[in-house]
């Protein structure tokens, strides 16, 4: 598989982060359960929270968890599930991705805010989070993605070569194909997406990719403000954003969770089983669950179902 251009990671803290961090070791257990982390990677400040399982260090491991399409790392799905996480022992980390944006808040992207984030955005900064995971002593890491967040967390599996990451787990991972692409952007914007593609592929080759293109749209945003750069990330054909192929990639055992009536992320199941039929990694076999009487968003009695499935799937 061809290497992301993006898989060169900067990483550096913010001052006032490493001097909290230096205090640390002297702290008690129950002031670190929960933390909000900042770093800086690639010019922009990132923030996550940490959730501590009881009196666990990160070198006992950790679930690194990424969100879906413009949303954040306080939705309900993700915060339930740390909280799940971590009534069954396990840290976890729920990053922020930035979306382009310099010290994001926990909040839904606002679409008029103008996009100048790309799909492959969020790959460098799992990596940057990783980075920094290790450097605190985490060598036992699992990787956890919501929805496009899964394709971007699969992504991201199918290139690392950090031994540090242990597991994959994917929970309602994003799928592609062109018919998809062409028939939500018609839906969302009243256009048709080819000529809006190629004139954003035009102002890239005339090395000028960081040109706003106005009225445009992009993902659940109609009529936003956009780089034609950020519009090709999304809208270009390319199969590393469908997760089905990316699983043909990555060497680590990774468990796919779906939902029975899951209406954003159709037919996965169909999709994923012949690819995963008796494939085993490292002893493990790659798993699909897919659980009964839940949409895309796992609530309820179903997050706890994902909790129990992801516990069973983590021990050794």
């Amino acid at each position: 598989m061809t290497p992301h251009p993006h898989t060169t990671e900067t990483l550096y803290f913010l001052p006032a982060a490493l001097l909290a961090l230096l205090f640390w070791a002297f702290l008690p257990s129950a002031a670190l359960a929960q933390e909000k982390i900042s770093i800086k990677a690639n010019g922009l400040t990132l923030n996550a929270n940490l959730q501590l399982a009881g009196d666990k260090k990160l070198s006992d491991g950790v679930v690194l968890i990424t969100h879906g399409t413009l949303a954040h790392n306080k939705m309900e799905i993700i915060s339930t599930l740390q909280e799940l996480l971590k009534e069954r022992g396990h840290n976890s980390l729920a990053i922020n991705l930035s979306l382009g944006i310099d010290n994001r808040n926990s909040a839904p992207y606002d679409c008029k805010t103008p996009h100048k984030h790309q799909h492959w955005d969020a790959t460098r900064e799992i990596g940057a989070w990783v980075k920094w995971l290790t450097s605190r002593g985490a060598s036992n890491i699992t990787l956890l993605g919501h929805s496009r967040g899964g394709a971007q967390t699969a992504a991201y599996a199918a290139i690392t070569a950090n031994q540090a990451i242990k597991y994959v787990v994917l929970i309602a991972p994003a799928i592609w194909s062109i018919e998809h692409d062409q028939k939500s952007y018609q839906k969302t914007n009243k256009t048709a997406l080819a000529p809006v593609l190629a004139r954003a592929k035009q102002l890239v080759n005339k090395s000028q990719g960081d040109r706003f293109m106005e009225n445009t749209g992009l993902l659940y945003c109609p009529n936003s403000k956009v780089t034609a750069r950020s519009f090709l990330s999304y809208y270009q054909p390319d199969k590393r954003r469908h997760t089905p192929y990316l699983l043909q990639h990555i060497k680590l055992p990774t468990l796919i969770l779906a939902g029975s009536d899951d209406k954003v992320v159709k037919g996965l199941p169909e999709l994923v089983r012949p690819l995963i039929k008796g494939k085993k990694i490292k002893g493990k076999n790659m798993q699909l669950k897919v659980i009964a009487d839940t949409d895309h968003y796992f609530r309820d009695f179903a997050a706890e179902e994902v909790a129990d499935t992801i516990d069973e799937f983590l021990k050794p």
